[in-house]
C-alpha cells in the first residue's frame, strides 16, 4: 500500500491548480471559489493564503519571480507577498459565463491555459498560449471545462481534456514554434466513473490523472494504458503535482463541492490536500519565461 498523508486539512471547495516551485521548495495550489491561492511550506507544514482578485483555475512560476495566473477571463501577474495583481491579456471578454480554468507552462516556457463554461453546458471553452513576450493565441476551442492539461518530458507532446466529454487528447507539440498538430484520443475516461482533472507527467513519460467522484488517481503509459490505480480517502481529488527535494512526492488537491451531503460524512479529509509516497520521480515544473 502506498502512503497518504494529509498535509493541509484545508476542506476547501475547489481546491486545484497545484503546482511545485523548486527554487522555494514551496507548493503553490489555489482555492477557487474562494479566490485563494496557497503556499503550502513541507519544511515547516506552514500553508500561507493570498487573496486573488478573481478566481484562479491554475498558476505558474515566472522566471524572473512572482506568479502568472490564469485568472477570471484572462492572465495576470500577481505578487503572492502582497496580493498585487497586473492585468496581462483578456482572452474571453465577450464570454461572461466562462472563467480560466486550467493551465501550465511547457518545457519551453509558455504559459498554456484553458477555459471552462461555468454552467457547464456549452462548448464555448477555449484553449490559450501565452508567450513570453506576452502575445497570445487561442490554439484549440469547442470545448466546455478545460483539464487535464501537461506535457511529455521531452516538450513535444501536449495532453488536454474536456471533462464533460469524459476524454483527454493528445498533440503533437513544436518545442520551438509552439505549434500544436496531429490531434488523436489519448484515453477514454468514461470507464472510470468519472471525468479527467488535473495531470502531471512523470519522469519515465508516464501521465497521473485525477478523476473526481471516482475516489482515485490513475497513471498510464504513454500509450494511453492504465498502468496503476491509487485508490483515495476523498471522492474528488482535483489536481495533482510532483513535489519534494526529490520530486517524488505526488501532491494532490481535492474539493467538497462535488460530494453529497451525507458523503462528506464519510470523508473528512474533502478539500484537503494530500501527499503521497508513490515510488517513482516528477519532472520539474517549468517556469514561464515572461
Amino acid at each position: 500500500m502506498v502512503e497518504i498523508a494529509c498535509v493541509v486539512g484545508a476542506g476547501a471547495e475547489l481546491g486545484e491548480g497545484a503546482l511545485w516551485d523548486p527554487r522555494e521548495g514551496v507548493l503553490y495550489w489555489v482555492n477557487i471559489f474562494a479566490r485563494e491561492i496557497h503556499r503550502f511550506e513541507p519544511a515547516t507544514g506552514i500553508d500561507t493564503i493570498c487573496i486573488a482578485p478573481d478566481t484562479v483555475g491554475s498558476l505558474a512560476v515566472r522566471a524572473g519571480g512572482g506568479l502568472v495566473a490564469a485568472m477570471g477571463r484572462g492572465f495576470h501577474f500577481i505578487d503572492f507577498a502582497t496580493g498585487n495583481s497586473r492585468p496581462v491579456a483578456t482572452v474571453e471578454p465577450e464570454l461572461p459565463e466562462n472563467r480560466m480554468n486550467d493551465g501550465k507552462p511547457d518545457r519551453r516556457g509558455r504559459f498554456w491555459a484553458g477555459s471552462m463554461h461555468n454552467p457547464e453546458n456549452r462548448p464555448d471553452a477555449a484553449l490559450y498560449r501565452l508567450d513570453p513576450d506576452l502575445t497570445w493565441r487561442r490554439m484549440v476551442d469547442g470545448f466546455t471545462v478545460s483539464n487535464a492539461l501537461a506535457f511529455s518530458p521531452d516538450g513535444k507532446t501536449m495532453y488536454y481534456g474536456d471533462s464533460p466529454a469524459k476524454t483527454v487528447w493528445a498533440w503533437d507539440l513544436d518545442p520551438d514554434s509552439g505549434d500544436i498538430s496531429n490531434r488523436r484520443v489519448f484515453l477514454d475516461a468514461a470507464a472510470t466513473g468519472g471525468s479527467p482533472d488535473g495531470a502531471a507527467v512523470d519522469e519515465a513519460g508516464c501521465y497521473w490523472l485525477t478523476i473526481p467522484r471516482a475516489w482515485r488517481v490513475n497513471r498510464y503509459d504513454p500509450h494511453g494504458r492504465l498502468d496503476r490505480s491509487i485508490e483515495l480517502p476523498i471522492s474528488n481529488p482535483t489536481c495533482v503535482a510532483f513535489g519534494g527535494e526529490r520530486l517524488d512526492t505526488l501532491y494532490v488537491t481535492s474539493a467538497t463541492f462535488m460530494a453529497l451531503p451525507e458523503d462528506l460524512q464519510n470523508q473528512p479529509l474533502a478539500g484537503a490536500l494530500l501527499a503521497i509516497d508513490v515510488g517513482v520521480r516528477g519532472l520539474p515544473d517549468a517556469f514561464f519565461s515572461g
